[in-house]
């Protein structure tokens, strides 16, 4: 492979621990009473829709990267996560766009569902889950092949879980945020 698509595959999982660090942070925050909240609550959940922008846009821009230029083949549970992700990058630019704030309900769900599917995904790669038998294997890879293992637990379904829980987070923090 090239230099870029290693430089590459170094960073998203240096990524995916700083969005770990975020979620401890943002969990911290979330447990401590409002009143003694920091200031970095309110700036979080006051730009929340832009930095759940980025982290749904990194997520589809990582998945592409990975099937399309490092030639991974997503398996079906891949595809399901795509599905609840892709999407949200254009929502979250609409309502950045717009100015609408309503949506948190929907990627909530959305990201939740999402979570699910990486979480159970990362459980089958990991081994914790026993494969089951797919019917999708011979149109795509099975869903418990690795194709990439950073720092002893980074696989791509945890990478997809972490930008689901911050998504989560996120939007979670802004409702907090706006019932004040």
């Amino acid at each position: 492979m090239s230099p870029f698509v290693e430089i590459i595959k170094q960073i998203l999982p240096i990524l995916t621990i700083a969005g770990q660090v975020i979620i401890l942070a943002l969990l911290a925050l979330l447990i401590v009473s409002r009143k003694k909240r920091l200031s970095i609550f309110d700036f979080a959940a006051n730009n929340a829709f832009l930095f759940a922008f980025i982290v749904a846009l990194v997520a589809m821009s990582g998945s592409l990267f990975y099937s399309e230029v490092a030639g991974y083949t997503p398996c079906t549970l891949c595809w399901y996560q795509r599905i609840l992700m892709y999407p949200q990058v254009i929502l979250f630019g609409v309502v950045l766009w717009k100015s609408e704030r309503r949506t948190a309900d929907y990627h909530i769900a959305l990201s939740a569902l999402g979570a699910f599917i990486a979480g159970y995904h990362y459980l089958l790669q990991i081994g914790i889950l026993p494969e089951l038998p797919c019917s999708a294997t011979g149109f795509s890879v099975s869903c418990a092949q690795v194709f990439t293992m950073n720092f002893g637990y980074i696989t791509i379904s945890m990478m997809s879980l972490t930008a689901f829980a911050l998504i989560i987070l996120f939007m979670t923090a802004q409702k907090l945020y706006t019932q004040r």
